[in-house]
């Protein structure tokens, strides 16, 4: 796979540059430049009534891919946010605190600063199963699951800082006995970054992912799969969640679309849904899927860990290990290596302790000799 022209203006911006962060920021591909002057010259000529559009074939046209690639049913349980972070604020407002939240020490940062302060309020109580070790935590969150004690159980299917990709998910939605929890996993670093499969178990998920990363599409644009029948009346709702009642002014009662809408917020920019419209359209229309860029970039990974005489630390997970589309090594040089890196024009990134190394299809083989031969010289100190 060779996709390098199809990233021409990232790619030619800085050529000599090394973009080695498709976990974080990942390069865009050239076709969604066009679909962001597509939404300004929506805006130019249709001006309000470009909502009509954007809600009568865009969101919808968008929709539908999505649950194509993650096996669903019905497009219309799929909702749109300019971030998950309104998502996790709205999934626990359905609920009267202290709410009771089961998750794990290796949740991204918009769940866990946001359910840390909670805490510190007395708004929720969180049980956080430790993610190591990797080969026993699956076992571990299930006995956790089966235990009825929960509200919430929010678990990511692969973790931000390390890259696991947690096993069994099935069996750990089966486990919860008590068909009120919400069950919600986040999905970012899956989605589109390896096969993701929602059929046996999207009338218990939630679902939460979106553009930044492995869709390739940017800011602005997340979506989250809701299952019916769960979370009727949010308490943290806007005026999007019953969009379609807006002219005919207000009930004595808040009203809400009984479908995904219901979880919809306030006014947003609708340029990153056209973003994303075009790169699943381009996917598709290249026969690319999350197989085959999963397939691709494990190739490149394991290329670079049987290339690389040093490695910049502990690699984590063990290689025999599922794992999603960045290498993550632990060291206590990890911010000194990112800084080395970055001044030889080599981007990843860290967290902690842990160096992020992440692969994309715009990547070949050329890209990682580069980085094994600047990763093989570095000093971190």
């Amino acid at each position: 796979m060779n996709l390098k022209s199809e990233f021409s203006a990232f790619l030619a911006s800085h050529p000599d540059r090394l973009h080695f962060a498709a976990h974080s920021h990942h390069p865009w591909p050239d076709v969604s430049y066009q679909a962001h002057q597509r939404a300004w010259l929506d805006a130019a000529e249709m001006v309000d009534d470009k909502w009509s559009h954007i809600y009568g074939t865009v969101i919808p046209r968008t929709q539908a891919r999505i649950a194509s690639i993650l096996r669903l049913a019905r497009d219309e349980t799929l909702v749109f946010a300019p971030n998950t972070h309104e998502f996790v604020v709205r999934l626990i407002s359905c609920f009267e605190p202290p709410v009771r939240i089961l998750s794990t020490d290796a949740e991204f940062h918009s769940f866990t600063r946001q359910s840390r302060r909670w805490e510190e309020e007395g708004l929720v109580i969180v049980d956080r199963v430790p993610a190591e070790p990797f080969d026993t935590f699956a076992e571990r969150f299930t006995a956790y699951a089966r235990s009825a004690a929960h509200d919430v159980i929010f678990l990511s299917q692969v973790f931000f800082d390390s890259g696991f990709v947690v096993p069994e998910i099935d069996r750990i939605v089966s486990s919860v006995s008590e068909e009120r929890v919400f069950i919600v996993i986040d999905g970012y670093h899956a989605f589109m970054a390896l096969p993701v499969d929602l059929s046996t178990v999207q009338d218990r998920v939630f679902f939460i992912a979106g553009g930044y990363k492995y869709a390739m599409s940017g800011e602005g644009v997340c979506f989250m799969h809701c299952p019916p029948g769960y979370g009727q009346r949010p308490v943290n709702t806007g005026w999007y969640a019953s969009f379609e009642h807006l002219e005919k002014g207000l009930d004595s009662k808040v009203r809400f679309t009984p479908d995904a809408t219901r979880f919809a917020g306030a006014t947003f920019d609708p340029s990153g849904i056209y973003r994303l419209d075009a790169v699943l359209t381009w996917l598709e229309s290249r026969g690319i899927d999350s197989m085959l860029i999963h397939t691709h970039v494990k190739g490149l990974q394991d290329l670079f860990l049987d290339s690389s005489r040093t490695w910049p630390g502990r690699l984590m997970p063990e290689r025999n290990t599922e794992r999603g589309n960045f290498l993550t090594f632990q060291s206590d040089s990890a911010e000194s290596y990112y800084r080395t890196l970055h001044a030889r024009k080599v981007i990843a990134d860290y967290r902690g302790d842990r160096l992020r190394i992440g692969f994309g299809i715009y990547h070949d083989k050329d890209d990682v000799a580069r980085l094994v031969e600047i990763v093989d010289t570095l000093d971190p100190s």
